[in-house]
């Protein structure tokens, strides 16, 4: 699978009092980002299916150059691992070739009522596991 890419501006509400992009706004360039992977893909309410819900489990995440005030940037996810519960994202910010900011999630399936762990819905598994090839 190739990363799935989607380009996004910096907008004022983006950035800091000095035009530079909030560090935790990273982490929903990159929500959006898996969002539209996910649409891509045929799943257009990842936030709430069928009683199950889809939640960061974990991330990390890395800085290396902030992004500014109106630049284009472009936000890749690529999916990386599957468990039955679980599956994993490489996500990465670019501002043309240079890469902004890197890093990894682990998004969990749970059930949208108890908030306990649930497998993936069937469908879903088999569609992710053809996209990283397992």
């Amino acid at each position: 699978m190739t990363e799935f890419s989607v380009p996004m501006r910096v907008y004022i509400e983006d950035t800091d009092a000095g035009g530079i992009v909030y560090y935790a706004n990273y982490l929903k360039f990159m929500e959006r980002a898996r969002t539209e992977y996910m649409r891509s893909l045929g799943y257009g309410k990842v936030a709430l299916f069928d009683g199950l819900q889809l939640v960061v489990h974990d991330l990390q995440l890395k800085y290396h150059k902030p992004a500014r005030l109106d630049d284009e940037i472009v936000v890749s996810a690529k999916l990386t691992a599957l468990t039955k519960v679980t599956f994993s994202m490489s996500q990465a910010v670019y501002l043309g070739d240079q890469l902004l900011v890197e890093g990894s999630v682990r998004v969990a399936c749970i059930n949208a009522d108890n908030k306990r762990p649930a497998a993936v819905p069937k469908a879903m598994f088999q569609h992710l596991t053809s996209q990283i090839g397992v």
